[in-house]
């Protein structure tokens, strides 16, 4: 096996223990990112030669800790001090930060090898990049973390930062056949990040498979928790199609007819969950913060720059200014006295499954398709986490969610880890 094929925990376990250098690793990705790129162009910027001279000096000096040598891609809206950060903006061509995101930095100080910066959507909105999807050139990869997304699912790299503000981590995960996980609100810190709305954006992960992105989230944050296979056996699961159901397409609802059955026959205790009545009006209001608090926090680009912003975004940054600070103010106390309740929405179950978008990555590259799925969730600031579940009928791959509750990630990655395994083999 080729060492770019090798899941994150294959790689390090060699990589740890000098089985394997950090530059034959990182040559591996290389090469096959030179092979590949012309049709994928999942990165927005990639220098071989700085890549490895990391890989050179991980390789002469001690094991730096549990990410040594490991490649790791960063979305461009996530700062770099040695790489350019452009946020997917013409307006921020050639940016070059000063310092590292807190996130990036982590990874770094343990030992992780930072490949390159992949590609983001527009300020991590609509306005798509060039990014294909891997499984099919033809459809939309997803966004806003397009080029982490399809290059982890390429095998060009074994994990990649992405960010979510409405579902810009499990939507390109779900399209491209890939583990996407959005921890809890908080968990990574989001100090060098792009700033678009401060009560949703969140630093998420994409990998291979569950055990993997529990690898990378726990050396993170130095909390226990693997190996996250043997922590549930017989998970209790609640199937919730959610007020967002109408939007799924046929591929989505012959799956979530056939997902009870399925999963019983797996081993799981299945129930059936109706959310509240007042999650009715979550996605709205998740609306209504994105776009109040995106206006805001793009004020500088909006006024002094609007001519460089494309649509749909210019339009949405329009909106937010006339959105009533009453409306946006309703909106959070909506999501609040929701959280409250999730208590009791997960009190028989250790985690809800819900569509992860509405069915297979739509066909062409003009949009990123539709976080319908994914909106609330961010909103409520719960662990999600999309696992590759099934085919859809063109061949694509679809994705099954997995919320868990509030800081509770640890229980969510197991559960994911134990439905990955109970469906078809990852796409």
């Amino acid at each position: 096996m080729a060492p770019n094929d090798l899941t994150a925990a294959q790689a390090v376990a060699k990589l740890s223990c000098r089985e394997l250098s950090a530059e034959a690793m990182a040559r591996a990705c290389l090469a096959h990112i030179a092979e590949r790129e012309p049709v994928v162009h999942a990165f927005a910027h990639l220098d071989p030669e700085q890549v490895l001279a990391q890989a050179r000096a991980l390789d002469r000096g001690a094991v730096r800790g549990p990410l040594h040598g490991l490649p790791l891609g960063v979305k461009d809206v996530i700062d770099t001090y040695d790489a350019p950060t452009e946020y997917g903006s013409p307006i921020y061509r050639g940016h070059r930060p000063a310092a590292d995101a807190g996130c990036v930095a982590l990874a770094r100080s343990l030992g992780a090898l930072i490949l390159g910066k992949t590609v983001s959507t527009e300020f991590a909105t609509f306005p798509p990049g060039p990014t294909a999807n891997p499984r099919n050139p033809a459809h939309t990869p997803g966004g806003s973390s397009s080029g982490s997304a399809a290059a982890v699912a390429d095998c060009m790299l074994p994990l990649a930062f992405g960010t979510q503000t409405s579902g810009s981590v499990i939507r390109p995960a779900a399209f491209c056949g890939v583990v996407g996980y959005k921890p809890s609100f908080g968990t990574l810190p989001r100090n060098g990040v792009k700033l678009l709305a401060d009560s949703l954006d969140t630093v998420g992960l994409f990998a291979c498979n569950a055990e993997d992105a529990a690898l990378l989230i726990f050396a993170l944050t130095g909390r226990a928790g693997l190996p996250i296979g043997h922590t549930v056996q017989a998970p209790r699961l609640a199937v919730c199609r959610t007020p967002q159901w109408p939007a799924a397409q046929p591929e989505t609802v012959a799956l979530f007819d056939d997902l009870p059955g399925r999963l019983v026959r797996a081993g799981a205790y299945v129930g059936k969950l109706e959310l509240p009545a007042s999650f009715a009006g979550l996605e709205a209001a998740q609306n209504t913060v994105w776009e109040y608090e995106m206006a805001r926090n793009l004020a500088d680009e909006y006024h002094r720059h609007a001519a460089r912003i494309r649509e749909p975004l210019r339009g949405q940054l329009a909106a937010g200014w006339k959105i009533p600070p009453e409306r946006y103010d309703a909106a959070k106390t909506l999501a609040r006295d929701c959280r409250r309740q999730l208590a009791d929405v997960f009190a028989d179950y250790d985690a809800l499954i819900v569509p992860s978008a509405p069915g297979e990555a739509p066909k062409g590259l003009e949009a990123t398709g539709n976080p319908v799925f994914n909106r609330i969730w961010t909103m409520l600031h719960v662990p999600a986490v999309t696992v590759p579940y099934a085919t859809g009928p063109n061949g694509l791959p679809l994705g099954v969610q997995v919320i868990g509750r509030v800081g509770d990630d640890a229980r969510a990655l197991a559960c994911a880890h134990w439905l990955q395994a109970s469906g078809q083999p990852a796409v």
